[in-house]
């Protein structure tokens, strides 16, 4: 059976730069099944979900259901869910978590403040805390949008719970469902694509030494998809794995005369050397389905690096991320 995935794969469709895009997640359980939409297609109030939707809006906060691997029943019953926020950008890197029976609560977060990384409404509205448990592995499985994400996504999700990773949480849309199974890991925030159990143990694993596995990554969301194909290409090139030490400082738009979109990104390193780095959008060829529900052919765009230019040397060492405890 051809599927996106399958065509992706054969095609060699390159993952650099390819992550969904957020500063800040916002992530509520909702067990039970979920539509094409999630927010307004679940057992969760769909008023609910759009008034979600439309306060996060512009803010740079994505908000995603979580459920935990294995049956959905939902018997429509309050229970306690697990709510958390995660800030994604080097230097402010947190993940707080909370618990509620009550998801209208969200609707009194400051939608802003979290996507500039501020978590005091979190705290004041829900009582969120510190995450001190495990980094999160979510998994999209959301097999109505994409029956990639269903038959790669659960199989993905269910091998990393019984192997007892407690943070595993299955989610809904996390892009490009031609690169299932997809998988984000938080607090940091890098999107992986074609994922295997043993890549998700790795990353988990450097998440906790304060590093980012490269590995079929995708990109870190809080960048534009230049960024992030920016970023990556100075850890290539530079052997530099600590996740908080690069931090994309500028992007400049370089298509004046109406060319092939391109920009020279500005990447500084905590120890004080900077690099430009020039990248160009290109359509991929042949035309491929974007998705197992598109009715058409399509040419997704991709990110070029053609440059990299170091501008200054090294002055310190970064420090190290690590959870609250």
């Amino acid at each position: 059976m051809s599927t996106c995935a399958t065509v992706s794969q054969q095609l060699h469709e390159p993952l650099s730069a390819t992550a969904p895009t957020a500063t800040t997640w916002l992530l509520l359980e909702q067990p039970g099944p979920w539509g094409p939409k999630a927010l307004t297609s679940s057992h969760l109030d769909p008023g609910l979900g759009r008034l979600l939707e439309r306060a996060a809006q512009g803010t740079g906060v994505r908000v995603a259901l979580i459920r935990r691997p294995g049956r959905h029943a939902d018997c429509r019953t309050p229970s306690v869910r697990h709510v958390y926020a995660a800030h994604t950008v080097p230097g402010n890197v947190w993940l707080h978590s909370a618990m509620t029976v009550d998801p209208e609560r969200l609707l009194g977060l400051d939608f802003a403040a979290l996507g500039r990384g501020d978590h005091r409404s979190f705290g004041t509205v829900l009582g969120g805390r510190p995450h001190t448990g495990d980094p999160l592995a979510l998994v999209c499985t959301n097999g109505r949008r994409d029956r990639c994400c269903a038959l790669l996504g659960r199989p993905l999700a269910a091998a990393l719970a019984a192997t007892g990773v407690r943070g595993a949480w299955e989610a809904t849309h996390l892009g490009g469902h031609r690169f299932s199974p997809t998988l984000l890991v938080l607090p940091y925030g890098y999107a992986y694509g074609r994922a295997e159990a043993h890549t998700v143990m790795d990353a988990l694993h450097g998440v906790r030494e304060g590093r980012v596995v490269l590995e079929g990554c995708r990109g870190r969301t809080a960048w534009e998809r230049p960024g992030q194909a920016a970023e990556l290409a100075v850890r290539t090139a530079f052997g530099e794995d600590r996740a908080d030490a690069l931090t994309v400082v500028g992007t400049e738009n370089l298509d004046a005369d109406g060319a092939a979109p391109r920009w020279e990104v500005t990447v500084a390193h905590t120890d004080g050397r900077r690099w430009h780095v020039t990248v160009e959008q290109g359509a991929a060829v042949p035309p491929r389905p974007e998705s197992c529900g598109a009715t058409v052919l399509g040419a997704p765009a991709h990110m070029d690096v053609t440059a990299v230019c170091e501008l200054t040397v090294a002055r310190s060492a970064p420090a190290r991320w690590e959870p609250d405890m």
